[in-house]
């Protein structure tokens, strides 16, 4: 049985996909009170693959990149980077959280943002070399805010504060990058500057997950998906899981039928 296949099957992949994986989750739940806001969840990544999480709001999808990544805590289970346990392949992964948990009145300029990014490179002594503002300023360069080095970056738009994130997780030079909501509030500009990056990045060999909300793109974003509403609902290739019968089941028939039939014509 093939990965997409067992996927959607609701079959869970054998121990090889998941050691070949970039970043899977196993038997991953998260409650706040006594509700569930995921539940036993398993989600297994495709190396150099671009993956949108979606389903409703309150489905669990930011959740659940938060509890893998141990920024919140789990009930139960586990993660594996690369076919390894989280704790020695933090290296390997960017995030980018959603903008509006980010303290934008701190003050600091745009470029020193960006050189967070290399703070393995920098060491405990904090060292900025000539070498290191290079490079910050060539990934601002490749988010299009260049211009805006010396700027602080509470004076930006939100447009302009999320390109500035994405250039400190591509300062990281991650294998993984692990997005959350990064299209949300932003300009038509702003969107495609971030997906022209993503699908770069895709080129270079490297795996995207990112939090996505709008259906509408994701035929033309995302090469994978993954639907949850608080249990996983679907995982696989955009062609053979992005279905209406799949959103259907996501959504909870919240979707207008033709809608969902317009959006599985797209997937196809």
């Amino acid at each position: 049985m093939t990965l997409e296949l067992a996927a959607n099957q609701g079959v869970a992949p054998n121990l090889d996909q998941v050691e070949a994986s970039p970043f899977a989750v196993r038997g991953m739940t998260v409650s706040y009170g006594q509700k569930p806001v995921v539940f036993s969840v398993d989600m297994t990544v495709s190396e150099g693959s671009m993956t949108a999480i979606i389903g409703p709001n309150g489905a669990g999808k930011s959740t659940l990149l938060k509890a893998a990544l141990g920024i919140v805590k789990p009930l139960s289970g586990r993660v594996m980077i690369f076919g390894k346990p989280l704790k020695g392949q933090r290296n390997r992964i960017a995030y980018v959280p959603q903008r509006a948990s980010v303290d934008w009145d701190f003050p600091t300029r745009v470029i020193d943002v960006v050189l967070m990014g290399l703070h393995r490179e920098l060491g405990l002594l904090r060292r900025v070399r000539q070498h290191h503002v290079d490079k910050a300023r060539d990934c601002l360069d490749r988010v299009g805010m260049a211009d805006f080095a010396n700027r602080q970056i509470g004076q930006l738009s939100g447009g302009q504060q999320q390109r500035v994130f994405l250039a400190r997780a591509l300062a990281q030079g991650a294998d993984l990058y692990l997005l959350d909501e990064p299209f949300a509030g932003v300009d038509a500009a702003t969107e495609k500057a971030i997906i022209d990056v993503l699908k770069g990045l895709k080129a270079e060999g490297k795996t995207v997950v990112a939090v996505h909300h709008d259906l509408s793109t994701v035929s033309e974003y995302f090469d994978r998906v993954f639907m949850i509403n608080t249990r996983r609902i679907a995982e696989g290739s955009v062609a053979e899981a992005f279905t209406a019968e799949n959103l259907d089941k996501t959504y909870g028939g919240r979707l207008a039928t033709a809608h969902v039939d317009q959006l599985d014509l797209a997937a196809g």
